[in-house]
């Protein structure tokens, strides 16, 4: 009797078991990141981009993949393009199963902002929501990215507002479908004369439907046996200092001398820096032209011969890492765990001001902070923009792309819990029923 009891009872055991075990969700608070646990959250991250159009969707690869990073210690892969109308389910579960998250990009080459002739129109909005129906189904999504590297120099900088309508609208977007509040920010350049103007500007205003929910860097000045101060990092901690958003380096990993030690990580992760930014993503996990890999996949291939290569480089097989780079980082990162803050003690500290907004400067940064940001498809005037007399854009919700098919679910505290509870309920009764 009680061996056919427990029988019955297994299916329930089994599916608490599975909602428990779900992967914690990725919010972002203030300026941490926090798990769903209430844990604050550090990105140990590697670029991931095998082929140009989407790297996730080779299960045997990510999942052989998956297994080295953790070797190496990584906990977030960053991904630059995907294809929205496939299946990621395999990839994402494979990397989730290792406990690594997904930073990704919404954009593709047909659908970035171009800093000469900005834009932020119908077209892009429908692709970048189609990114973020797929890519919200996965607990292990921790974050998307609207734009890399928009604006390179300050004379582009009057695309900056159509950067920050597509947080906006992608804000919008992501709340009208009750999905849950995945992370949106940017991937910045670091450039001198964008800072901080272009860090600040994305983050101002008393709008919060308007700022990004999280800014990042590109940082290569960090080479070889550098310091915090020789480096120009003691710079970016000061311009970070007081931030109202995470912020966290979107790539580094700078080859001008090697072998690549990755001592930034010690900063990054360290005394210096570990209480303002959130860690940091290495460029880049596969070898090829560029020199940045961490891994290749064997030899060097006649790519004429192989279809399963480009430049000559394969793009799947056994991982193996490439000395000494590979150790190197993986000797660092296995030495820096910063503690951080509970969210529970976090949200209980005074609520940090968003930064003024930056003003339009002669011959350097060129838009008001303060002026409205443009709807989808309408272009502003660049002499309007920098003086703040912009009187049309609207900043009203967008229309739901063409790929969206119906609100989404959160997998956040709220439905974890309520599973959970309605499971015990469920299994409790049909015990007493026997």
């Amino acid at each position: 009797m009680l061996a056919a009891t427990l029988s019955r009872c297994l299916p329930f055991f089994a599916a608490i078991t599975q909602v428990l075990a779900a992967t914690p969700t990725i919010s972002a608070v203030g300026s941490k990141f926090f798990t769903s646990d209430g844990d604050q959250f550090y990105i140990k991250g590697i670029a991931y981009q095998l082929i140009s159009t989407d790297p996730l969707l080779d299960v045997d690869q990510c999942t052989r993949d998956a297994k080295q990073m953790q070797d190496i210690g990584a906990n977030v892969i960053r991904v630059y393009h995907v294809d929205p109308t496939s299946d990621h389910k395999g990839c994402m579960d494979a990397f989730a199963d290792a406990g690594i998250y997904l930073f990704v990009d919404l954009d593709d080459f047909p659908t970035q902002i171009q800093p000469d002739t900005p834009s932020w129109n119908q077209t892009q909005l429908d692709a970048f929501s189609a990114v973020m129906d797929e890519f919200q189904k996965y607990d292990n999504t921790a974050g998307v990215f609207v734009g890399n590297e928009v604006l390179t120099t300050a004379e582009v900088s009057n695309a900056a507002p159509y950067v920050k309508a597509a947080v906006r609208d992608m804000k919008a977007y992501r709340d009208s479908k009750n999905y849950r509040k995945i992370p949106i920010g940017y991937s910045a350049a670091d450039v001198p004369g964008l800072r901080p103007m272009l860090q600040n500007y994305l983050a101002c205003g008393d709008n919060d439907a308007e700022r990004a929910d999280f800014y990042s860097l590109n940082v290569y000045e960090w080479c070889g046996a550098s310091s915090y101060d020789g480096s120009g990092y003691s710079e970016l901690e000061k311009n970070a200092t007081g931030y109202n958003i995470p912020i966290f380096v979107s790539e580094t990993g700078c080859r001008i001398s090697r072998p690549r030690l990755f001592t930034d990580q010690a900063a990054i992760f360290g005394q210096e820096m570990s209480d303002t930014w959130s860690g940091a993503i290495v460029y880049e996990w596969i070898e090829e032209a560029n020199d940045y890999g961490l891994i290749n996949y064997g030899p060097m291939v006649d790519p004429t011969v192989s279809t399963d290569a480009l430049d000559g480089y394969p793009r799947s097989g056994t991982p193996t890492p490439i000395s000494p780079d590979y150790s190197n980082l993986k000797g660092q990162w296995a030495t820096l765990s910063p503690e951080g803050v509970k969210l529970s003690a976090y949200t209980a500290s005074p609520k940090i001001t968003p930064p003024a907004c930056p003003t339009s400067t002669a011959g350097g940064w060129i838009v008001n902070g303060n002026a409205a940001l443009p709807s989808v498809g309408q272009t502003l005037d660049s002499a309007a923009t920098a003086s703040g007399a912009t009187p049309t854009a609207t900043g009203t919700a967008p229309k739901a792309s063409a790929s969206a098919t119906g609100g989404g679910t959160s997998s956040g505290d709220t439905i974890l819990t309520g599973m959970v509870l309605g499971l015990l309920v469920v299994m409790i009764g049909f015990v007493g029923w026997m």
